[in-house]
Parts: structure tokens; C-alpha cells; sequence
């Protein structure tokens, strides 16, 4: 098995203490990881997390991967990247916080597309710092979208990429990720749909075993009421979904989208109706996802030549540093990546 890399987030948030914290709480699921980042920022995260009659977790530097293997549980091993900035003042957005966060995206990244490493986990980032450090992309998904367009000699249009959140309930995709809403309403374009149902279906083939139910939401209240609210539904939606269908893929909608994810929503008491929902934006899928606890959520990019997930929060400034964060969902992501690494 390959090791797996953990990134430690922006440095002024609570990342490199969720990893400290998953790796004391839960050796057993973090055996075979290592952190990619800076030792000094993970001892300091360390000490933040201690309280009394908890020991303290050890941080120690690997010179590669493999190293891994000599660490022994409850000890967090770090490959220190040359040149990275050092730890941050807590809780304040920064270029050097943003460098130091894309640095460790970006090492990961070429690390898993080398093959190198079984895939990367990533710690939040905020996405002001990375624009203060100069970082051309907005998010992860961006920018982990270019590192493999690169490596792989494509345009970014040849490497579409999709972010699906999942947690043990609900599964939703977005057809667009990071951008205002005017743009993307008008990223709602049947070749856009029709993408991410083909995206989505190849993925979760892969995870599920078989192929999956797939639900579609409507952009506008009611999917449209029969265009009294809208046409979108009729003129761009419904085509792609014929055109998926045409193709074998179990997709089903447009629904309204304020009732679809409930229907979608999978309970020890009554399971779900659709394995996923397509949602046509940002909020509109993510919001049902954190609703039902942060804690469980993982973020997972789809469509990548690797595989990367990610806890579904971000940087929380406004406790970093009180060693409170909650490591569950960065736990959950360890767990769904080695899960889609086989």
C-alpha cells in the first residue's frame, strides 16, 4: 500500500491541528499518511492541542514517503518542503499563509501523478490568502485540475474536473464550482450538464461497484413549474439528461431542487431514493450536505488522474489555534480515500 499525503492547510487555521488531532485520535485509520508541510507549524499545532491527561503528540521530519513505515502510531510524520513558510499568526489571512498552503497542494499533487503516493487528503485553505500569495486558482479544485492538465500535456478543457460532497447520508455534485452566481447560472449549458452526469457516473461506477441512480435538480424554484419560473429546465436541462439516457446512465429529473436532495437522503431508517444529486451550483448542493453535519462531510474531486478528498470546512480563523477543531470529517476523508485508492 502507498503512503498517503496529508496537506497541511493554510497554517493560520485549524488544518495542521485536525491532522495533529487525527493522528493521537485515530491511529489505526491514519496508519501509512504523512503530512506535507512544515514541521514547525505541526509542533506548534501540536502543543495547541494539548490538554491535561492527553499526552503529547510527537512530531518527527521523513525524508521521503516510505519513511512512513518507521514512524510509530500516534506520532505525526511531516516531510518538511524546502523553502516553505513557517508558522503563521493564527486566525490572520496572509500571502506567506496562502504560499505555504498551495506549496503543499502542489507537491502533493505531482507526488500522486508520479505515482509516488496513493493520493492526497487536503487540509483547508483559505482562498483570500491564496490570492494575496499570487496563486492564479481559487480553490483546490482549480488547482488541482492545472497540475494534472500539465503533467498529462492537456488544456484545462481537455481535463473537466467536478467537486462532489459526501458524507454517509448524501452525495451531490456541482455542475459549477467556484463562481459568482450571475456566471453560474450561465455555466448551466446542456454540455455542462451532460459533462457532469458522464463525470459522475464514471466515478461512482468505480466506488459503488454497479451504476448509479443519479438525480437531477432544476436551477429554478420548482424545476420550473412548467416554465411559469423558468425555461432552463425544459431548453437545457431535460436535453442533457435524454442525451445521458441515450447512453445507458440511470439519471432521472429535473426535480425541484428543494425536495430532491430530502427524496436523495439515506437514513438507517429509510434509504435513499438516488445514490447522488446534480446540483446546478455552488450553494445549491452544498448547503443540504453541510446542513447535515460538517463532521461527516468529505469533499472528493472527480474526473482527476488521482485521487483527492477533503474535510468539508474550511479554515475556521476564528478558533484556530484553541486546539477545538474537529478532526472527524478530516478522519472521514482519510477513510473515503483509501477507499477510492482500492
Amino acid at each position: 500500500m502507498k503512503p498517503l499525503a496529508i496537506t497541511q492547510g493554510d497554517p493560520a487555521g485549524i488544518g495542521p491541528e485536525i491532522v495533529a488531532k487525527a493522528f493521537r485520535d485515530a491511529p489505526a485509520d491514519l496508519v501509512g499518511c504523512f503530512v506535507v508541510g512544515d514541521v514547525a507549524t505541526l509542533r506548534r499545532a501540536a502543543q495547541a492541542i494539548v490538554r491535561p491527561g492527553v499526552p503529547m503528540v510527537p512530531v518527527a521530519q521523513i525524508a521521503a514517503p516510505a519513511d512512513v513505515l518507521d514512524v510509530p502510531p500516534r506520532c505525526v510524520p511531516v516531510l518538511q518542503l524546502p523553502g516553505i513558510p513557517g508558522p503563521q499568526p493564527w486566525g490572520h489571512i496572509g500571502a506567506a499563509a496562502g504560499r505555504a498552503a498551495a506549496d503543499s497542494v502542489v507537491w502533493a499533487a505531482r507526488a500522486a501523478l508520479r505515482g509516488e503516493v496513493a493520493g492526497l487528503v487536503t487540509g483547508p485553505l483559505h482562498k483570500e490568502a491564496l490570492a494575496a500569495a499570487g496563486v492564479a486558482f481559487p480553490g483546490h479544485t482549480e488547482l488541482l485540475q492545472a497540475e494534472a492538465a500539465a503533467h498529462q500535456g492537456v488544456s484545462l478543457a481537455q481535463m473537466p474536473v467536478r467537486m462532489m460532497l459526501a458524507s454517509d447520508e448524501l452525495r451531490t455534485v456541482l455542475v459549477s464550482i467556484h463562481m459568482s452566481l450571475r456566471d453560474a447560472i450561465a455555466a448551466v449549458t446542456t454540455d455542462n450538464v451532460l459533462q457532469t452526469l458522464q463525470i459522475t457516473h464514471a466515478a461512482l461506477v468505480r466506488s459503488l461497484g454497479r451504476a448509479p441512480r443519479i438525480a437531477v435538480a432544476g436551477l429554478n424554484p420548482h424545476a420550473g413549474e412548467g416554465g411559469l419560473f423558468g425555461n432552463e429546465e425544459a431548453e437545457v436541462i431535460a436535453p442533457a439528461i435524454a442525451a445521458a439516457r441515450a447512453q445507458g446512465l440511470d439519471v432521472r429529473g429535473p426535480f425541484a431542487p428543494d425536495t430532491v436532495f430530502m427524496r436523495a437522503r439515506s437514513t438507517p431508517h429509510r434509504a435513499g431514493e438516488f445514490d447522488v444529486v446534480i446540483a446546478m451550483y455552488h450553494d445549491q448542493g452544498l448547503i443540504p450536505v453541510k446542513y447535515l453535519g460538517v463532521d461527516k462531510g468529505v469533499n472528493v474531486t472527480l474526473g482527476l488522474p488521482l485521487v483527492r478528498t477533503s474535510p468539508d470546512h474550511g479554515t475556521a480563523f476564528d478558533i484556530a489555534g484553541q486546539g477545538i477543531a474537529d478532526a472527524a470529517s478530516l478522519i472521514e476523508a482519510v477513510r473515503m480515500a483509501r477507499t477510492l485508492c482500492g
